[in-house]
C-alpha cells in the first residue's frame, strides 16, 4: 500500500503506469481495489480473464478518447473523471493490445493506470502479434506472499514486540526467554501456513490446520491448471501438453530432490532416467518465471560479483511459499514440525523457508559446493560483504564455514551467519540468530 501511495503522489512530468507482478492468490486484485476505493474518486476495473469481450476495445487504434468511448459503450455504468480516475487492468497478460495501450494513457496523462498479472513473467505466454510492449511507460513492482514480519502483523503481534526484536538484533543482545519461545512457536506456524492471504485468514479464524491444508492443496491445483498454458495468435487459450507434463514432473519432484543429502536438482532422478537437461530446461524456467519456485545456483568462486560466478547448470529448486511446500509433503508433516520430529525433511524444510525469505528480499540465491565435501547452504551479501549463511538444526561449529573463514587469502570471505533454533549471539566473525529473525537481514 505504501508503494501504491508513493506512486500516486509522484509528480514527475512523465508518470509511468504501475505494473504489479505476482503469484495467483496473493492479493493483487484486493490491494489495488482497496487502494482505488480509498484514494480515487472513481475507478474503472477490467479483468481480462473474466471480461474477454472487452478485448475488442483495443483492436483498433490506441487513441485514448476512442478507447474510453468504446469502453463506455460496453460498460455503461463507469464514470470518466479526468485526473480523478484510476483504471485497473487486471490479468493484463490476457490482452496484448491492452498492455500496448498503456503507453497512450501515460502520454495522455489524464488517467492513472495500474495493471496486474499472475502470468506476466511467462515468456511467450501470449502469442498474439499485438501493438507492442509499452517500453519506458511502466514501473514494475513485485508482490509476494507474507513474510514472517507481516505474518506477525496478521496475528496481532504489537509493534512494541517487533521493535524489541529489531533492537535486540541491532545490539546483538539475547532475546528474553518468553519472547524467544513465543517467536519459535509462531515461526513454526508460519512455516506450515505460509504467506498466502487466504491460508493465513483460515488459520487465524479457525486455527484448523486441516482447513489450511485443503486451501493450500486447492491453490496448488490452481497453479497446476496453469502449467503449459498459453494464448495462441488469436488469444484463445491453448495447452502445450508435453510442456505441461514436464512442468508437473519437475514440480512434483521438488520435495524428494530437497530431501537428498545433496540437494542439487538432478535430472536423472526424474521418472525418465534418460532425461536430457535440454528437455526440462523450459519447464524449470516456466516455474521460475511464474514465481512458483526459485533457483539457487552453485558458485564456482566466492569472489564478487557473485552473479558472475554462478554455474547455470548446477542449482537447487525451492518453493516460493513454505506453506505450499509443506502441503506437498505427507499430511502429517504439520504435527511433526510442531513437535520437532522431522526426519530427513528437516533440512529441506528449513532451507526452503530461508530461501523463501531471501527471495522476498529480492536477493539472488547462491550456494557453494565442492566435490571435496566443502558446502555452504547459502551465500549472500550482507552489509556490503559476502557472507556465508548456514542453516543449522543444532548449535555447533560448521566445518566448511570454519575452513573458508580461516583461509581469507583464498576465499576472500570473513563473515558467517548461522541460523537455527538458538538465540542471538556473536563470537568473532560469526553471527548467530534464530530462524525467525531472518527477515531482519534485509535491513
Amino acid at each position: 500500500m505504501n508503494d501504491l501511495i508513493a506512486w500516486k503522489e509522484n509528480k514527475d512530468k512523465k508518470k509511468k503506469a504501475l505494473l504489479i507482478k505476482g503469484l495467483r492468490q496473493i492479493g493483487k486484485t484486493f490491494i489495488v481495489n482497496e487502494f482505488a476505493n480509498k484514494y480515487y474518486e472513481n475507478k474503472i476495473y477490467i479483468n481480462f480473464k473474466i471480461q474477454s469481450n472487452i478485448k475488442s476495445v483495443f483492436e483498433d487504434d490506441l487513441n485514448v478518447d476512442r478507447i474510453l468511448i468504446d469502453l463506455s459503450s460496453k460498460m455503461p455504468n463507469i464514470k470518466l473523471v479526468p485526473y480523478k480516475t484510476l483504471i485497473i487492468f487486471d490479468e493484463i497478460q490476457e490482452c496484448a493490445n491492452a498492455r500496448a495501450s498503456i503507453k497512450s494513457f501515460v502520454e495522455d496523462k489524464r488517467y492513472d493506470v495500474i495493471a496486474t498479472g499472475s502470468l506476466l513473467g511467462i515468456k511467450g505466454y501470449n502469442k498474439k502479434k499485438g501493438k507492442g510492449v509499452p517500453t519506458g511507460s511502466e514501473h514494475i513492482i513485485y508482490m509476494y506472499p507474507l513474510d514472517f514480519e507481516e505474518f506477525l502483523w496478521a496475528k496481532g503481534v504489537t509493534d512494541d514486540v517487533i521493535n524489541y526484536l529489531r533492537n535486540c538484533f541491532n545490539k546483538r543482545e539475547k532475546i528474553s526467554k518468553a519472547v524467544h519461545e513465543a517467536m519459535i512457536r509462531y515461526f513454526k506456524e508460519y512455516i506450515c501456513v505460509g504467506g498466502l492471504p487466504e491460508a493465513v485468514n483460515i488459520f487465524l479464524s479457525t486455527g484448523d490446520m486441516n482447513q489450511v491444508y485443503e486451501e493450500q492443496r486447492d491453490i496448488i491445483d490452481e497453479y497446476k491448471d496453469d502449467f503449459g498454458k498459453h494464448l495462441d495468435s488469436n488469444e484463445n487459450e491453448a495447452v502445450d501438453e508435453l510442456l505441461l507434463a514436464r512442468i508437473e514432473e519437475v514440480f512434483d519432484a521438488i520435495p524428494s530432490q530437497l530431501a537428498k543429502e545433496n540437494k542439487k536438482f538432478q535430472y536423472s532422478k526424474l521418472s525418465d532416467s534418460k532425461s536430457r537437461r535440454s528437455n526440462y530446461r523450459e519447464a524449470i524456467q516456466w516455474l521460475v518465471d511464474a514465481g512458483i519456485v526459485s533457483q539457487c545456483f552453485n558458485l564456482s568462486s566466492l569472489e564478487q560479483p557473485l552473479e558472475g560466478n554462478k554455474q547455470n547448470n548446477i542449482f537447487k529448486l525451492y518453493m516460493r511459499d513454505s506453506g505450499l511446500f509443506i502441503a506437498m509433503l505427507d499430511k502429517g508433516t504439520v504435527g511433526e514440525i510442531i513437535s520437532g520430529n522431522l526426519g530427513i525433511y528437516k533440512g529441506a524444510i528449513f532451507e526452503n523457508i530461508i530461501a523463501d525469505a531471501f527471495s522476498k528480499m529480492n536477493r539472488n540465491l547462491y550456494y557453494y559446493h565442492k566435490e571435496s565435501g566443502l558446502e555452504i547452504d547459502f551465500i549472500t551479501k550482507y552489509k556490503g560483504d559476502v557472507s556465508l549463511v548456514e542453516v543449522k538444526s543444532k548449535s555447533g561449529n560448521s566445518k566448511s564455514a570454519k575452513i573458508i573463514l580461516n583461509n581469507f587469502e583464498k576465499y576472500k570471505v570473513s563473515k558467517c551467519i548461522k541460523l537455527g533454533d538458538y538465540n542471538i549471539g556473536e563470537i568473532g566473525n560469526i553471527l548467530t540468530i534464530p530462524y525467525y529473525l531472518t527477515f531482519l537481514l534485509s535491513e
